[in-house]
């Protein structure tokens, strides 16, 4: 009889870890919803004693969330578990994860620490914890590089003290998988009480082995999978929650498991995650990739056209490449939009719906084919501009071959529309050089990116900007029909960010 595999999704958290993937609170309970008609068992919604605007995001989605656990992560310390347990608590489902490092290198060097203290503060922080919360995880960082005598220890003592479920962590992405799942199978063999939690992998991507060692720890017996969508992640990322998914569903002959995955919801939740964070999807990344379910070579093309599975071992439309084709379009109406939306996770007040549904129209009648992605980016662009203190109105750009480019650009400032002409090497840079002037922007440009959000010549085009100021790192988008409109918002939209200390949030390092 197969049992479940419990998908432990860590984007919110170790995902927005990822240098320049920070992201707001509207940000995150918009993916946090996605995850939840995704059908993930537990989302971890971020650090809480890590900053105020992470607090608030956690609580933010514990209010949120129905369905899903929502966790909160707290280090083997009082004041994080009692922080992280108020975040969490209005949550109908709830969990605390403590975590303290196990590696003689991090107890030596980091902590400080010797062994028996080690033990000592994780079973404190479990029993903490576990008077605050039912269900409690207890982690130990760097598992990977620490000594399976000391882990047998620490992990008995953490299930006497009421850890429902053990991680094992992959910090550094440091394990080889026939290492990683002899080790697994050794400590759940050697701790007593072990069939009293369940057991889990956390693994990280520094060697490209994360999906592969996570699989290897179930083998050996873990039955809960920490990852994030699009291997988001610090470093090299984590483990893909898509691949490992799609791993077990596909190859169920030798994984004997299930998940409560609803697979169709994967790549809408890819390219919202992709789009917020301004992280783009490689094109052959698997699963998610553009090219993941694309045939070029003659043969393949030849043998799909015959038989679909000569080479395709999943169906594109089992991970929602297919659901996601057009579904509205300038005759569509009101009541159809806001169901629409509704199916996407977005919930409209009557105001917010007319002013979307308003930008919806314009859209269509301009472009052809309106798809899921376009109205991201539509609710995005009205999220941004919503309280906003610079706002792009409109531009002029004059450019010629060999020539500097002119850009008169008017934006609305405090509430005061300021027109300002500048020149710059092609239209992009000048709009960027008086969007400065205007704002006395003295920030550093790390990354300019541009994709069509759709196929076709009329695609929007999505624009995103990374500005640094000082230790600030932050990600603007911007779409638009038009390039250089979408380059303004972007640009802009970063620029409000950078002023905006509530909506950064700052990276954290000091996690499994």
């Amino acid at each position: 009889m197969k049992k479940d595999l419990i998908i432990f999704d860590t984007t919110l958290r170790d995902g927005e870890q990822s240098p320049g993937a920070s992201m707001t609170l509207d940000e995150k309970v918009r993916i946090a919803k996605l995850l939840e008609m995704l059908k993930v068992d537990i989302i971890e919604a971020g650090f809480p004693i890590s900053s105020e605007g992470d607090f608030q995001s956690v609580m933010a989605v514990a209010k949120t969330i129905k369905d899903s656990s929502v966790c909160g992560l707290a280090r083997a310390k009082k004041i994080d578990i009692e922080r992280a347990a108020e975040a969490i608590r209005p949550a109908p489902r709830k969990r605390l994860h403590t975590f303290i490092a196990t590696s003689p290198i991090h107890m030596k060097y980091k902590l400080k620490m010797e062994p028996d203290q080690v033990i000592a503060s994780a079973v404190d922080a479990v029993k903490l914890a576990r008077n605050l919360c039912d269900d409690v995880e207890f982690s130990c960082e760097d598992a990977s590089r620490s000594d399976n005598d000391f882990l047998c220890r620490i992990i008995e003592q953490a299930i006497a003290a009421g850890a429902t479920t053990i991680n094992i962590p992959d910090t550094v992405g440091y394990a080889l998988p026939h290492q990683f799942g002899e080790m697994i199978k050794d400590i759940i063999t050697r701790v007593p009480n072990s069939d009293k939690a369940i057991f889990s992998a956390h693994c990280h991507n520094d060697l490209g082995l994360a999906v592969a060692n996570s699989l290897a720890a179930v083998a050996a017996g873990a039955r809960q999978v920490e990852c994030t969508i699009n291997g988001l992640g610090e470093r090299a990322g984590n483990a893909a929650l898509e691949e490992i998914v799609m791993a077990v569903n596909t190859r169920n002959d030798m994984i004997n498991l299930n998940t409560n995955i609803k697979t169709e919801q994967i790549v809408p939740t890819s390219k919202l995650v992709s789009q917020i964070t301004g992280f783009p999807v490689q094109p052959n990344k698997a699963i998610v990739g553009a090219n993941a379910f694309a045939h070029e070579a003659g043969i393949h093309q030849d043998g799909v056209i015959k038989h679909r599975q000569t080479y395709e071992i999943m169906k594109a439309e089992d991970v929602g490449w297919q659901t996601n084709k057009l579904v509205l379009g300038k005759h569509s109406g009101r009541n159809a939009f806001s169901k629409r939306m509704e199916a996407l996770g977005y919930t409209l007040d009557a105001t917010e719906l007319d002013e979307l549904f308003v930008k919806f129209k314009n859209l269509a009648d301009h472009k052809h084919t309106v798809y899921d992605e376009d109205l991201h980016a539509l609710s995005t662009a009205i999220q941004v501009e919503n309280n906003a203190r610079f706002k792009f109105e409109h531009a002029t750009i004059h450019t010629k071959t060999n020539e500097k480019a002119s850009a008169e650009i008017t934006v609305i400032k405090d509430g005061q529309k300021i027109k300002l002409q500048s020149y710059g090497n092609g239209p992009v840079d000048a709009i960027f050089e008086a969007i400065n002037k205007i704002t006395d922007c003295d920030a550093s440009l790390l990354l300019y990116s541009v994709n069509a959000i759709t196929e076709g010549t009329d695609a929007m085009g999505e624009v995103m900007v990374r500005l640094q100021k000082g230790s600030r790192v932050v990600n603007g988008s911007g779409a638009d029909l038009d390039i250089v409109s979408a380059s303004a918002k972007a640009y802009i939209n970063a620029i409000n960010l950078l002023q905006d200390d509530s909506k950064m949030n700052p990276q954290k390092s000091e996690t499994p």
